[in-house]
C-alpha cells in the first residue's frame, strides 16, 4: 500500500508508544520518497499534565531522527477528536509533495546561502556549487551542480536540504538532493 500511495497517515496508539514496528513503516515510507503524517490515536486515554504533548512530539521526532520535518497530530478516533485536522494536514502534506520551485527563484534563495556556508574543502580542493535546479519527479528532488561533486559528503546535503525546508516548506515530505558535475 505504501508503494501505491502519495501520503501515509501512520496511526499508532499513543498508549502503547512509538515502538519498532511503527518506525519500521515510518522507515519504509521514507524510502519510497512518500510524504507523512504521523497520527497519535488514543489521545484520550494519555494521562496528560501541562509537558505531556511536547515530550511525546520530541521523543518521536528523536526516534525519526533526521528527518524530524515530519507533522504530528494527536487525535482520538473514538471520541473524533482532530480527525479533520488530520486530514487537513495530510492534503496539506500532498500539496508540499507535488511543490515545484521556479529555478530562477530556487537558484536566488539558495546560491547565496551556499556562498554564506560553501562546502568544506577535501584534499586542498574548494568545490563550488554554481546552479541548482529541481528535477521532475514526482516528489521533491533536487540536483546541484558543482565542479567537484564527488567530495561534497553527506552532512552537507542535509544541509541543503535542511535549507531547502527552511524556506519552501516541504513540512512531511522527504526530499532528496543529488550533486552533479557541471
Amino acid at each position: 500500500a505504501i508503494e501505491h500511495c502519495d501520503v501515509v497517515l501512520l496511526v499508532f496508539d499513543a498508549t502503547r508508544g512509538f515502538d519498532g514496528q511503527v518506525q519500521n513503516i515510518f522507515w519504509l515510507a521514507q524510502r519510497n520518497n512518500k510524504g507523512v503524517v504521523i497520527l497519535a490515536n488514543k489521545w484520550d486515554l494519555v494521562e496528560k499534565d501541562n509537558k505531556t504533548t511536547k515530550e511525546m512530539e520530541q521523543y518521536i521526532k528523536k526516534q525519526c531522527e533526521p528527518f524530524v520535518d515530519v507533522p504530528i497530530v494527536f487525535m482520538s478516533a473514538l471520541s473524533k477528536q482532530r480527525i479533520f485536522k488530520a486530514i487537513e494536514t495530510a492534503v496539506k502534506v500532498y500539496e508540499n509533495r507535488s511543490k515545484k520551485v521556479k529555478t530562477s527563484q530556487l537558484n536566488d534563495v539558495m546560491l547565496p546561502i551556499i556562498q554564506a556556508t560553501p562546502p568544506p574543502a577535501v584534499k586542498g580542493k574548494y568545490v563550488k556549487i554554481k546552479f541548482c535546479t529541481q528535477l521532475p519527479t514526482p516528489y521533491p528532488s533536487f540536483a546541484f551542480f558543482a565542479n567537484l561533486p564527488q567530495y561534497v559528503k553527506e552532512p552537507y546535503k542535509r544541509f541543503l536540504e535542511n535549507k531547502l525546508r527552511e524556506n519552501f516548506d516541504f513540512n512531511g515530505v522527504p526530499i532528496t538532493v543529488y550533486l552533479r558535475k557541471k
